[in-house]
């Protein structure tokens, strides 16, 4: 046989050429979007080169609301607080003259957002405040067991992004150390995170307010509260990243104005080889389009303009991906 042939065969039966043909995000349409990440991750993991970075120092994080799960109407979160006013309202009939119960229960969100969340913070803490952190958990998990999003009618941890599942699956498989860093609530998120992301709870950094310790009866107790308040967004981020991580991520993925302080903080100056990227909602038949002006959470005006100054990658929903949501089971 001839010698080149043989060596051709030899490749294309190998184990290397198996995993080399294998596609790490079928969920993702072939196009520049797909192969920048792709490409990235290939040139920071391949030893010799230039562009390589050692494992200890790849880190990647991640948004939540509205680059890992659907955040529209309202984020996930405030949907579970609302939830729990309607609960709790019977015993508590004082609430009923509060302005900002009132916005919650007729869903008005953007009230809650003015003067830095005021009505929200509220919200919080009525419904988080006060209980301890087992209480706070297993009230989530069981609004996680049964609540829905008003749309999509499936329960909220099957509104998740299946292209970014499959980012989150490819990075870990190449070393990459996989983070979220949100505006959302640390605790609330560490209920789900890990078996729904494939994140611990120790690599969940949110929004939080002190714990206080006590030893009740012999037990430690830790209780929510809302003192020293740390909202982890925007300028935060990087804050909660150096404080939490103690050094710069490589990649960083968002989809809001509130995330551009963390993809500066990762792409600018890095002593490594970095990557942004934007989730930009375009698609209004599969999940929902906005931007500018959204009647929430989710505003991406300042960092779509400078995204291609930043060299950012700009992911158009309806373009770059084949599947939004997981397939039902």
């Amino acid at each position: 046989m001839h010698r080149q042939y043989l060596t051709v065969l030899l490749f294309v039966f190998s184990p290397l050429a198996i995993v080399v043909s294998e596609d790490p995000l079928p969920s993702w349409i072939d196009g520049p979007a797909k192969k920048s990440i792709i490409d990235f991750v290939v040139d920071v993991t391949t030893e010799g080169s230039q562009q390589y970075v050692p494992p200890e120092d790849r880190i990647a994080v991640f948004d939540n609301d509205g680059t890992l799960w659907c955040e529209y109407p309202v984020p996930n979160q405030a949907a579970f607080a609302f939830d729990e006013i309607q609960r709790l309202l019977p015993a508590n009939p004082s609430w009923k003259n509060d302005p900002m119960v009132q916005a919650a229960i007729s869903g008005d969100v953007g009230t809650l957002l003015k003067d830095d969340h005021k009505g929200l913070i509220r919200i919080l803490g009525l419904t988080h405040a006060g209980m301890t952190v087992e209480e706070f958990n297993t009230r989530v998990s069981k609004w996680l067991e049964s609540a829905k999003h008003p749309r999509f009618q499936r329960p909220y941890l099957e509104t998740v992004y299946q292209p970014m599942l499959e980012v989150l699956s490819y990075l870990r498989a190449n070393d990459f150390e996989t983070w979220i860093v949100s505006g959302g609530g640390r605790e609330f998120m560490r209920v789900f995170a890990y078996e729904t992301y494939g994140i611990p709870p120790q690599q969940v950094i949110g929004s939080h307010g002190k714990l206080k310790y006590e030893l009740k009866a012999g037990t430690p107790v830790l209780t929510k509260t809302l003192e020293t308040l740390f909202v982890d967004d925007r300028e935060g981020k990087p804050v909660g990243i150096a404080q939490s991580i103690g050094k710069r991520p490589i990649a960083a993925f968002g989809n809001s104005d509130g995330d551009q302080a963390m993809l500066e903080y990762t792409t600018i100056d890095n002593p490594h080889p970095s990557f942004g990227l934007l989730v930009h909602h375009t698609d209004e038949d599969r999940e929902y389009k906005y931007d500018e002006n959204p009647p929430g959470s989710g505003e991406l005006k300042t960092a779509l303009e400078v995204a291609s100054l930043r060299n950012w990658v700009v992911v158009d929903m309806k373009k770059d991906w084949k599947e939004v949501f997981p397939a039902s089971e």
